[in-house]
């Protein structure tokens, strides 16, 4: 029976739009959760939306707005954020769904009923951005907040409190029986030298405003945001519920990683592992604690200005290109900086100068000296062969433990060494001179199979990092889908191989000053004049044809089982088999309507999990203000291209 690996983000905060600062948690989880895969563990990714709180009714109030369609409209553009990322979520969990209101109500009364949550009143100075009540000795001068630095209020209203200082002890002691339980070390003795300082009970519920899970034996409270927000990971698997399988499966499985930034890890390093406690539910996470994106006048952040969107950057550069960026330029444990300068000499140094020309210079010479094709040879080696082969038998070991550590940044440098060591055997082995003389045709072959084979070993390494070069690796090199996969990421595998006859670079060089000065433009919220709204529309031919649009078959179609407006469909496509599509129509179609049409699909997409079902394609549809049409076509095939 495969491992099982449960990894979450923070539920974010819907009070704006989400920049990369907030994206890098995600993708980070995303690359983790794709490297567990691509080592057989049966995972699953939770992330999603944490909607209560007084910030939200403000923020709501000030768009005129109900606080429900506020979030509503939030949640909507981060899932399509994600799925436009191609992140590969199982679950995305929403603090103002039925399914998690009802956990959230049960908890609280089961730790009040045992006398860990009771009533009493609180005075206290109040941050409304971090929805955290502070001590006076805890605020900064001026009675500002100390994580965010904003102004404070003072307020006192009735409340129920959360018996922290019952569980001080107890948690100190786990913490030193577990040293791995928080990470990285740095972190972990800040939670401690908090602890010793000694814990105050913590105020659980408010009275002063009505957005939030109201206390089901007292409803004038509603139900404080951190103790609604942690529940989260208990709640999305069906904790407290008739179907827990999910909660007895993953929480008690072999891998538990909860993923935070640096400003939430009192929240979950001392206030969530003490609810457990009171439950009596098994502390099995780790924490991983990483630090922000900055920009050279400090963090990043919308209240200030100068902040990257993800959408801007996919849209002129390209998702790898993001994805590379924000996993490997943010160090282990500490702080990064984002800068223009920065993300371009990324792309063009290590992206297209050491990783894609080498693909370009192997697949060109392996066309012009042996026709496209060429076989694993032993006899005719070259003095350079031994440490390019041991190089890469140490880079696989390296990347496996750095990545079990959750040191993402450090395993792409290692796979870095492995494209550094080919590009060198090149130099060493002087394929061009080799090619001169035919009675090194042997050694010649050898030594572009084992560039082909360091390459085809870099492609599998990087499947969790870079989704479209890695797949577009594979493709040119004529890889079969057999040695993509990481059981075979051992050097020798391959056995022959025919490459792509016209290899096309994975990265383009981009020019420095030119995008350098794009990018300062956006970043200070300027529009480029030049561009019209109809240059936004359009896209090359090139890209267009990328796409295999065909005709498709319903075979069989149900209601989305955790989303009212999704419809699954299980579609044929003739000699390609059979696909699941996931698509947004529910609410114009019923499943049988569907059944036995022939509709028109794009096939060649990376498969996405939209709340928790697997899509591996998109339903072509019309729409507008009023409707949406499905495109059904008749007296085609199913298979049949679409052009």
């Amino acid at each position: 029976m495969a491992k099982t690996y449960y990894i979450t983000t923070p539920i974010y905060y819907p009070s704006g739009k989400l920049h990369i600062g907030n994206t890098y948690t995600t993708v980070l989880c995303d690359a983790l959760r794709r490297y567990k895969d691509m080592r057989g563990y049966d995972t699953f990714y939770l992330t999603g939306m944490d909607e209560h709180g007084k910030k939200i009714e403000t923020v709501a109030k000030e768009r005129n707005l109900p606080p429900i369609k506020h979030v509503d409209e939030i949640a909507e553009e981060t899932e399509k954020l994600w799925e436009r990322m191609r992140i590969s979520h199982d679950d995305f969990i929403r603090t103002t769904e039925k399914r998690h209101k009802t956990v959230v109500q049960k908890i609280f009364e089961r730790l009040l009923d045992q006398g860990d949550i009771y009533p009493g009143m609180y005075e206290g100075y109040y941050c409304m951005h971090c929805e955290s009540f502070f001590t006076e000795s805890q605020l900064e001068e001026g009675n500002l907040c100390p994580d965010c630095g904003r102004e404070t209020s003072k307020l006192q209203e009735e409340s129920y409190f959360l018996r922290l200082s019952k569980y001080e002890k107890k948690l100190l002691d786990f913490i030193e029986k577990n040293p791995g339980f928080i990470t990285p070390e740095s972190r972990k003795n800040e939670v401690v030298a908090f602890l010793r300082q000694g814990l105050q009970d913590l105020s659980v519920s408010r009275t002063t405003f009505d957005w939030g899970i109201k206390v089901v034996s007292n409803p004038k409270h509603v139900v404080y945001v951190w103790i609604d927000a942690l529940s989260n990971y208990l709640s999305a698997l069906g904790y407290s519920t008739d179907d827990d399988a999910k909660f007895q499966k993953y929480w008690f499985g072999d891998e538990v990683v909860h993923v935070v930034g640096k400003d939430i890890l009192r929240f979950h390093a001392i206030y969530w592992p003490i609810m457990l406690m009171a439950l009596d539910i098994p502390i099995t996470f780790r924490l991983h604690v990483h630090g922000f994106y900055m920009q050279k006048e400090g963090k990043m952040s919308k209240s200030k200005g100068g902040v990257i969107y993800p959408d801007t950057l996919i849209e002129n550069y390209g998702l790898d290109e993001l994805r590379y960026f924000l996993l490997r330029e943010l160090p282990y444990g500490s702080d990064g900086v984002f800068t223009p300068e920065s993300f371009i000499d990324r792309i063009n140094f290590d992206l297209a100068n050491d990783f894609g020309n080498l693909l370009n210079r192997t697949i060109s010479m392996i066309n012009k000296y042996f026709q496209g094709k060429v076989t694993a040879y032993s006899e005719a080696t070259t003095p350079y062969d031994e440490d390019l082969r041991k190089v890469a038998e140490a880079t696989v070991a390296d990347y496996e433990t750095l990545m079990d550590e959750l040191k993402v940044a450090e395993a792409i440098k290692t796979a870095w060494k492995l494209i550094s060591r080919a590009n060198k055997y090149i130099d060493e082995t002087t394929p061009w001179l080799l090619a001169k003389d035919e009675s090194k045709s042997g050694e010649l072959e050898n030594v572009l199979y084992h560039l082909a084979e360091s390459l085809r070993i870099v492609g599998i390494l990087l499947r969790p990092i870079l989704l479209e070069a890695s797949r577009a690796l594979f493709k040119q090199l004529g890889v079969p889908k057999s040695l993509r996969e990481y059981e075979t990421v051992t050097f020798g595998e391959l056995s022959e191989i025919t490459v792509t006859k016209k290899p096309s670079p994975l990265f383009p060089r981009l020019d420095v000053k030119e995008e350098v000065q794009k990018l300062q433009k956006v970043i200070r919220g300027e529009e480029e004049s030049e561009k019209t709204e109809e240059d936004e529309t359009l896209v090359s031919l090139d890209d267009f044809t990328k796409l295999d649009v065909r005709v498709a078959k319903v075979v069989e179609c149900r209601n989305h089982p955790n989303a009212d407006k999704l419809l699954v469909l299980t579609v044929d496509v003739g000699d390609l088999g059979t696909r699941q599509l996931v698509a947004g129509v529910a609410k114009h179609y019923e499943p049988k309507e569907l059944e036995g049409k022939l509709v028109v699909a794009i096939v060649n997409l990376e498969p996405v999990n939209l709340r928790g079902e697997k899509s591996e394609g998109m339903l072509l549809a019309g729409s507008n203000e009023k409707t949406m049409e499905i495109l059904f076509v008749k007296d085609l095939e199913p298979g049949d291209p679409v052009q």
